[in-house]
């Protein structure tokens, strides 16, 4: 099951650019962003990251650090910084009709990216080392895969 309400995107660098997509529908139709989607009921935000990342572009990639935090009345959504591991960048076809690999200035710069993507972006551009990492905590109460922890 899959919500509105929690949401995940994020950025990742290949070769020093950052992996793009044009969306097809709804307020970012024809805009590049990052990408990102839904968290499924159950599922971590860093594995709905992964499985985003991999559905709409065929990229395998691992969530590092949170970058930031979008918190709206009736969402919330975690921007990811991401590690490559494997796939060459390609549109899905379907919520995406583009993929592009851009410089986090020359995004920035664009007209057609969406507001957020530029505000990320240009964050990025200045302070990319400016997040919280991956941590190690280990958990009494719960099982390995049922939490997660960034910046301790």
């Amino acid at each position: 099951m899959s919500n509105r309400f929690y949401a995940v995107c994020g950025i990742l660098e290949i070769d020093g650019k950052i992996l793009f997509v044009r969306h097809t529908y709804g307020p970012a139709r024809d805009r590049i962003l990052i990408p990102g989607g839904y968290v499924k009921e159950g599922e971590l935000p860093s594995e709905a990251v992964k499985r985003e990342f991999y559905e709409e572009t065929g990229v395998n990639a691992e969530a590092e650090s949170v970058f930031a935090v979008q918190f709206r009345p009736d969402q919330w959504c975690v921007v990811f910084q991401l590690r490559y591991i494997s796939g060459k960048p390609e549109s899905d076809g379907y919520e995406n009709s583009e993929v592009l690999l851009l410089t986090p200035e020359e995004a920035a710069d664009r007209q057609d990216i969406t507001n957020m993507s530029r505000v990320i972006l240009k964050s990025y551009a200045a302070e990319k080392n400016n997040a919280l990492l991956k941590g190690n905590y280990s958990s009494v109460s719960l099982k390995s895969g049922e939490y997660e922890i960034f910046g301790v």
